[in-house]
């Protein structure tokens, strides 16, 4: 039996978890690849694969190249990596391991740390001292200032109270938000529109899915004020990225801060790159050694119930009546 661990960027895996007891030959790989072919040599071997969170793909294309794989071991809740309707259709069972640990707020304090980066200008200010440079860009601070938050659902709501310790005004809009539940967190229910237009720092905490791909649009940033900053921290697509390059590029908005992007890793000389006005981390919302910990830990627990023959933690269940042997 041949395992392989993807995109073991932290050199982690190895030893966070059990592997040996798996009685499998495990290989880890600490580099992402996106092109098809190549990531059909790579894993061709490979009877099962351990993913870390959403980094490499798997399309249809990709897992009807993989005949010899019989699971996907996913971290995570979600797994919108996988083609999961063609995984089903080839027998392929796809396991999660769940969130974050127990009182783990590690995505709500990074977007709290962006905010806090992006406004005050923190990275741009401490490469200037390092050439030399003192107080180059002026700042405004939060206090009295509108923080807007689009999915007042968990993470959304801690990163809300973050906003009222700062003392800033908090409004919301959410596909299934009202206003009763709104005001329970202290934010007002605004309207969609009213969400971009009034916000001073608008941060994301929605899901991706088919409705909200695509949903921030030139339109939306095209209604945010000039000195508003955009703040996304869960899914790349959810906002068109060639309109907020163009939104970033001319002024439109301020700033925006970013850990999450359409491609991961980002690629070398993509555009975002170049401009000054964003603020970029390597989506390390989840990434903290306890959560990936607990990933891999599950993850071994995952492979050796499928080795037992009884998968547990399937996302796609209805594979278990046909999947690969």
């Amino acid at each position: 039996m041949r395992i392989a661990v993807l995109d073991d960027y932290l050199h982690i895996a190895k030893e966070a978890a059990d592997w040996d007891a798996l009685g499998a030959e495990v290989t880890f790989f600490d580099g992402t690849i996106h092109e098809t072919d190549a990531l059909v040599e790579r894993l061709s071997p490979f009877d099962a694969i351990v993913t870390t969170r959403e980094r490499t793909r798997f399309p249809r294309e990709l897992l009807e190249g993989l005949p010899n794989l019989k699971l996907i071991a996913g971290t995570g809740r979600r797994q919108a990596n996988v083609d999961l309707d063609a995984a089903t259709e080839l027998g392929i069972p796809v396991c999660v391991t769940g969130g974050a640990p127990t009182r783990g707020n590690s995505t709500a304090e990074l977007t709290w740390g962006l905010v806090l980066a992006v406004t005050r200008h923190i990275a741009w200010e401490d490469g200037q001292m390092r050439k030399g440079s003192w107080q180059t860009r002026l700042a405004e601070g939060l206090g009295g200032r509108t923080l807007g938050i689009l999915g007042l659902g968990r993470l959304g709501t801690i990163v809300a109270s973050y906003g009222r310790a700062f003392d800033m005004d908090l409004i919301a809009w959410g596909p299934t938000l009202d206003a009763e539940r709104a005001g329970k967190n202290g934010a007002e229910f605004v309207t969609w529109e009213g969400l971009f237009e009034r916000s001073d720092v608008l941060s994301i905490h929605v899901p991706l899915t088919d409705l909200s791909r695509g949903w921030v649009t030139a339109k939306e940033l095209g209604l945010m004020k000039p000195t508003s900053y955009l703040i996304n921290t869960s899914r790349g697509p959810i906002v068109e990225q060639d309109a907020l390059i163009h939104a970033l590029k001319n002024g439109v908005i301020a700033g925006a801060a970013l850990d999450v992007y359409d491609e991961e890793p980002l690629p070398p000389h993509h555009p975002l790159l170049a401009l000054d006005n964003v603020l970029l981390t390597p989506h390390l919302g989840y990434s903290t050694g306890s959560t990936l910990r607990q990933f891999y830990v599950v993850s071994v627990e995952n492979l050796q119930a499928w080795l037992n023959g009884s998968p547990i933690n399937v996302l796609n269940e209805d594979v278990l009546t046909h999947r690969r042997v």
